[in-house]
């Protein structure tokens, strides 16, 4: 099992595609994720060598998890800095948008093109989110899923979506809603150089549409692409519009 080892920390990742690729992917999850929330459809992307990897404290990369979305970038820079990874197309989605956006400003020469999905320049988080993860996570759990799709997603998919969420220690899940609640970086929007493709749901109950085009309208390089109908779980709802979406992007950078 591939395994990087940083000075912060053991992280695990999935490789895909061959070493040399015309694109160099780095997948970076959601809060409470790994790297099993991307499909095969992104993490085999034709001509590019993708890499998923499970942020700290997340899947089978080494505690803790981090309670910044700072945290999570400099967690992030070492792992690409241990594998010797080229400048990189960063795929983040909701967090791992976030941690994608900070990467590329805190360290822009790893970053060769932002793929910005679920995403916003601020990510607020409802207070009944971070009460009920330390209270009555049982009891919230279900509610963030249910938030987090789109109303035409199958029941049986938000089911397993609950079961695997369920899984995680609540603790963990507590640091990551409460690192996306104080980001903000809306300030700092026009420093970003990169291109960068945003995808949005219509129907994004977690992040609005209206943050994701906040954030568009503040980066200097930035083009929108929004799903009707779709909710917050884009990777998981429309998994071969997004990668098609993905592919027409990296053929033109």
């Amino acid at each position: 099992m591939p395994f990087a080892n940083t000075p912060m920390g053991r992280a695990y990742y999935t490789a895909a595609g061959a070493p040399g690729s015309p694109y160099t992917v780095l997948l970076i999850h959601g809060a409470g994720g790994s790297h099993l929330d991307w499909p095969a459809v992104l993490r085999r992307l034709p001509k590019a060598r993708v890499y998923a990897l499970d942020l700290p404290g997340h899947g089978r990369s080494a505690p803790p998890a981090c309670d910044s979305i700072a945290g999570y970038s400099a967690w992030t820079a070492e792992f690409m800095r241990a594998l010797q990874l080229p400048p990189a197309v960063v795929i983040g989605h909701s967090m791992g948008a976030a941690v994608a956006l900070e990467l590329a400003l805190q360290e822009p020469s790893l970053v060769r093109a932002l793929v910005l999905i679920g995403a916003g320049a601020r990510l607020p988080v409802s207070p009944l989110i971070l009460e009920g993860l330390q209270t009555a996570p049982e009891e919230i759990i279900p509610r963030i899923v249910g938030w987090a799709y789109g109303r035409d997603f199958p029941e049986e998919g938000k089911e397993l979506a609950r079961l695997r969420l369920e899984q995680v220690p609540p603790a963990v899940l507590y640091r990551d809603f409460l690192a996306c609640s104080r980001f903000d970086r809306r300030a700092e929007l026009k420093d970003v150089h990169q291109p960068a493709l945003i995808l949005a749901g219509s129907e994004d109950r977690m992040v609005p549409l209206a943050l994701a085009e906040e954030l568009c309208g503040g980066l200097p390089r930035a083009r929108l692409v929004a799903f009707a109908g779709a909710g917050h779980m884009l990777t998981f709802e429309r998994p071969e519009e997004v990668a098609g979406a993905v592919e027409e992007f990296l053929a033109g950078l």
